[in-house]
C-alpha cells in the first residue's frame, strides 16, 4: 500500500522551500526523470539533464534554486537535491517493522537477556554472554557467537554471522551473508626437520569493532585483528562483496563500493570514497578525503587528499601486451631521450 504525502508534509518534516502553489500536490513514490510516472517525485541536480526535466511525467521535482526557472512543475527547492531525494524516499518507503519477540525455533543461551523490544527471528543462534541493546532486530538464521555486543536499534538481516567477542554499535545495518570477526589470514612459514616448507597458523586474537551508524553489505567479510583490533568507525557505508582484512582501520563516514579488497593493517582515513573493485595493499595509509577510481590498485600510501586513479584503459589482448612491453622499457626510452636531447644541444652549440 502506497504512502501518500503532500509536498507541504514533506517540507514540514525535511525542510526546504516550496515553489508557488505546490503545497497541496501529493506524491506516493519516487522515480528518475526518465521513467517517472504520475504521482512520482524526482530530482534534478545537473543542467545536462534539462531535456529529461522538460519531458518528465513526474508530478513534482526536487531541485536547486538556480534551476527553479527551468520547469513549471511543482517543486521543492533545496541546496542538495540528491540527499533530499534520498530522505523523501525513506519517508515514502518506510522499513518494515518487525514484531518484538523471540521465535520459538531460536536458540538463545540462558545467560542472555533479550530486551522486550527486540525481534529474534527463526533459527537464530545466540551464544552465552551476548549483550543486546534495545530495538535490535536479528533476522532468521543469524549466528551471534559468545561475548558479542550488539547496540541499540541495530539490524542483522537473515543469515549474518557475528563471531565471538565482536562489538557492534548502535543503528548499524548488516545485510544477509555478511561475516564479521572471522579469523584474519595469518600464517608463518617454517621448514620442518625433513626440509619441507609448511605454514603455521597465527592465532587471531584481536577483535572486530564496528562503531555506530555503519552499514555493511551482503556477503561482505570483515576479519578480526591478528593482535590489534580491526575497527570500522562511525558512519562508514560498505557495499556488497567487500573484503576487509585483519588490523585494518576504516575512518568515519568513508564509503566503499562493491568488490573492494583491503589487505591487512591498511588504514583508510575519514570521508574517503573507494570505487568498485579497488585493491589496497597491506600496511598502507590513505589520507582523509581521498577518492579512488574504480578498478585501481593502490600500491603505496596516499598522503594527500584528492582523486587517484591507477588503471589502464582496456584493449584487445595483443595490443595490451605491446603496451605492457612498452611500459617495461620506459626507463630505457627515457635514457635514450635524454641522450638525444644532449646530442641536440651539442649540435646547437657547434652551429
Amino acid at each position: 500500500m502506497r504512502n501518500y504525502l503532500s509536498l507541504k508534509q514533506i517540507t514540514d518534516k525535511l525542510g526546504g522551500r516550496l515553489s508557488q502553489e505546490s503545497a497541496d500536490v501529493t506524491v506516493s513514490h519516487v522515480g528518475s526523470l526518465a521513467i517517472a510516472s504520475d504521482g512520482a517525485i524526482s530530482f534534478f541536480n545537473d543542467s545536462k539533464y534539462t531535456t529529461q526535466l522538460h519531458a518528465t511525467n513526474a508530478s513534482a521535482v526536487i531541485l536547486k534554486s538556480e534551476h527553479a526557472a527551468l520547469t513549471p512543475l511543482p517543486a521543492i527547492i533545496t541546496e542538495n537535491p540528491y540527499a533530499y531525494f534520498a530522505k523523501v524516499s525513506q519517508l515514502l518507503n518506510p522499513a518494515d517493522e518487525k514484531l518484538a519477540g523471540v521465535h520459538t525455533s531460536a536458540s538463545v543461551d540462558d545467560s542472555v537477556k533479550v530486551p522486550e523490544s527486540c525481534h529474534i527471528g527463526a533459527n537464530v543462534v545466540i551464544e552465552r554472554g551476548v549483550i543486546l541493546g534495545d530495538d535490535v532486530v536479528i533476522g532468521a538464521g543469524c549466528v551471534v557467537e559468545k561475548e558479542t555486543t550488539v547496540g541499540d536499534a541495530t539490524i542483522l538481516e537473515a543469515n549474518v554471522t557475528i563471531k565471538h567477542g565482536c562489538e557492534i554499535g548502535r543503528h548499524c545495518h548488516i545485510f544477509s551473508g555478511a561475516v564479521i570477526g572471522s579469523d584474519g589470514f595469518g600464517y608463518a612459514e617454517e621448514t620442518d626437520e625433513t626440509q619441507v616448507k609448511q605454514w603455521v597458523k597465527i592465532p587471531q586474537v584481536g577483535n572486530t569493532i564496528i562503531h555506530d551508524h555503519v552499514d555493511i553489505g551482503a556477503n561482505t567479510t570483515i576479519d578480526r585483528g591478528a593482535i590489534d583490533d580491526t575497527v570500522i568507525e562511525e558512519g562508514v557505508k560498505i557495499d556488497n562483496l567487500v573484503q576487509i582484512a585483519h588490523n585494518c582501520r576504516i575512518g568515519a563516514h568513508t564509503v566503499i563500493a562493491a568488490c573492494v579488497g583491503i589487505a591487512g593493517s591498511a588504514v583508510v582515513g575519514k570521508h574517503c570514497k573507494i570505487g568498485g573493485a579497488v585493491v589496497i595493499l597491506g600496511h598502507l595509509s590513505i589520507a582523509e578525503n581521498v577518492t579512488i577510481s574504480i578498478g585501481s590498485v593502490i600500491t603505496r600510501s596516499i598522503l594527500k587528499s584528492g582523486t587517484y586513479t591507477a588503471l589502464m584503459p582496456f584493449q584487445e589482448h595483443g595490443k595490451w601486451l605491446k603496451s605492457a612491453a612498452n611500459i617495461r622499457h620506459l626507463d630505457q626510452l627515457t635514457s635514450k631521450m635524454k641522450a638525444l636531447e644532449s646530442a641536440v644541444e651539442h649540435l646547437k652549440k657547434l652551429s
